[in-house]
């Protein structure tokens, strides 16, 4: 029916961009079975459209040419299940074979979860799994996938030794795909294919016969996902991932269940940089890309324009102090602060100067453009609202000590810190709505989620805080002060001190999940860009984290402190050093 392409992207002319292409041979003469064929392949494109999670690859375009239709899709580096089986001699270790599973069940959650209805994928088998660089799964292929409605039977559709007996009658539930997956787990434990073998035969081969070296536990969990009848398997692919965790800590597995874990080689990821800029002084601040173009601010007091593909120098802005703010780009132009004490607007195109608006202190804060104006905090203790077009004050609300903070708005209010620690939440006319009082400092930029905000102090605290009332809803405390603005991702929430540390806490306990443990301060804040973790220290490293566990999958040296916070676009990330350098990082 098709075949799938290792293919460049030639809109990125300076650096290999890989794509697959994805292509659609339909040679069916049937109408009926023609018409399926590009229907589920027109689906498929749908599907992936809108699904947004680091274990599913992104379709970047689709279209049709000379009766064939293609997809365009990421290249995922990596070999599937299927293809290690094939290429190694004994069994998968346990505790590779759980961490797989555990991550297959975070994806299948996802779909089943989708929005306004569930998504279910319908062929789990391990050609359908692939395993990236990173030694983490990346779901492929689906062909097949379709969105639940309940009471409504679609054909048998599937492959067989995989399917459950529901799905031959053609009533797939998001149980079949907790189905498939317990049969994808057999398979990986015992190298016994199920599609050699009678279907829905699993109990005549029981794991720890075929592999006496599985624990009775995980056994359990097989084997209660292969059940006959749907009612007696796990309910949910989240009720699944709970089993195996119990499995893997009764067993001493956790521990163990680290991506790359298993002998099998599975390649490594560069780390060499793709180009570098020099600036004339350091470089403290955060770098944005918009429309292929890079910005940044320098202590030579310029702010930068680079082609973001090459590093191409396109044009600089002077100003009279050095630029540490992270600047915005907002209808044509970018806004930033710089130590010359102004708020700049210049042209995204040109590079000159729209309008300064002048404040009494160096601007070290980040502007937030909304609702048709600029807010931007300033050292003369002031939070100023600016007017984006004109450069005009619509009005400023005097904080009481220098504003670092960066504003962010959600709905009519605006929250930020101030360095005598107060937080403070106006509404759009700089009315004070609440204020809560820290012991020192916040430095740090708030995040909102959910009507909670977030963000640390150097008083070592990191707060999560209820945006009605600035009621502290909970405190997670570090050795040492944070100014680094926290990363909040499904439910963990991500966050760097002084005292070296890398922290991850859970949102709903506010219980320290891990901590990674850098040689320097580490004052920028952390990104999280699919799997991965990202965060400069001073100790002139970036490192790139797994973000569930914390563990270090690479780091990239520079030759001073790393200070601000990297940006990703198109599987390239970027940072700034003390160096003077600005660097391009591939790191897909």
């Amino acid at each position: 029916m098709g075949a799938v392409y290792s293919a460049r992207d030639l809109h990125f002319p300076n650096v290999v961009k890989k794509v697959a292409v994805k292509e659609m041979i339909n040679m069916a003469r049937d109408p009926v079975v023609r018409s399926t064929i590009v229907r589920n392949f027109e689906r498929e494109a749908n599907i992936l459209a809108t699904l947004s999670h680091p274990a599913i690859p992104r379709v970047y375009d689709y279209f049709s040419h000379n009766e064939r239709s293609y997809l365009i899709m990421e290249f995922v580096e990596g070999k599937d299940l299927e293809a290690l089986l094939n290429e190694s001699q004994g069994f998968t270790p346990e505790a590779q074979v759980v961490s797989w599973a555990i991550e297959l069940c975070d994806v299948l959650n996802y779909l089943h979860g989708n929005k306004p209805e569930p998504i279910i994928f319908r062929d789990m088998k391990p050609s359908n799994v692939m395993i990236n660089n990173h030694g983490h799964v990346i779901l492929v292929d689906f062909g097949i996938a379709k969105t639940f409605q309940t009471g409504i039977k679609g054909t048998m559709i599937g492959t067989e030794g995989y399917s459950p007996p529901e799905q031959y009658k053609g009533d797939a539930t998001p149980l079949a795909d907790v189905y498939a997956l317990g049969a994808t787990m057999h398979h990986l434990l015992t190298r016994r294919d199920p599609r050699l073998e009678p279907p829905f035969s699993f109990g005549e081969r029981m794991i720890r016969t075929i592999n006496p070296g599985v624990s009775p536990e995980l056994e359990v969990v097989v084997n209660t996902a292969l059940q006959y009848n749907p009612a007696d398997r796990f309910q949910s692919t989240e009720a699944m991932k709970e089993a195996l965790l119990n499995a893997a800590r009764k067993t001493g597995l956790l521990p163990q269940m680290s991506p790359g874990s298993t002998s099998i080689k599975l390649g490594s990821t560069s780390t060499k940089a793709l180009w570098k800029f020099a600036c004339e002084d350091e470089v403290r601040g955060t770098p944005i890309i918009h429309d292929g173009i890079l910005y940044v601010g320098a202590y030579d007091n310029n702010l930068y324009a680079l082609q973001a593909g090459s590093g191409e120098f396109l044009w600089k802005y002077a100003t009279e102090g050095g630029v540490v703010s992270r600047p915005v780009y907002h209808d044509g132009n970018i806004y930033f602060g710089s130590e010359d004490k102004h708020l700049h607007a210049i042209s995204a195109r040109s590079g000159k100067a729209v309008w300064t608006y002048s404040t009494n202190g160096p601007v070290r804060s980040s502007p937030h453009v909304a609702e048709g104006h600029v807010f931007i905090g300033s050292d003369d203790s002031y939070l100023h609202a600016v007017n984006a077009l004109s450069g005009r004050r619509s009005w400023r609300l005097d904080a009481g000590a220098p504003v670092r903070s960066t504003p962010v708005l959600h709905g009519d209010r605006i929250f930020f810190g101030s360095e005598s620690g107060d937080f403070i939440c106006v509404d759009l006319g700089g009315a004070i709505k609440w204020r809560l009082k820290a012991k020192r400092a916040i430095t740090s930029s708030p995040v909102y989620a959910d009507g909670v905000l977030f963000f640390g102090s150097v008083d070592t605290i990191l707060y999560a805080v209820d945006s009605h009332n600035g009621y502290v809803l909970w405190r997670y405390r570090m050795s040492k002060a944070t100014i680094s603005t926290p990363c909040l991702v499904e439910h963990y929430i991500f966050t760097g001190s002084i005292d070296n540390g890398i922290y991850c806490v859970d949102v709903n306990s506010a219980k320290e999940v891990w901590r990674y443990q850098t040689d320097g301060q580490v004052t920028g804040s952390p990104i999280v860009y699919k799997d991965s973790l990202y965060c400069g220290s001073v100790d002139g490293n970036l490192y790139c984290l797994e973000y569930r566990t914390g563990r270090l999958r690479w780091k990239f040296a520079t030759k001073r402190p790393i200070t601000g916070t990297p940006a990703v676009d198109n599987d390239i990330l970027y940072i700034g050093s003390a160096d003077h350098h600005v660097y391009a990082i591939a790191i897909s």
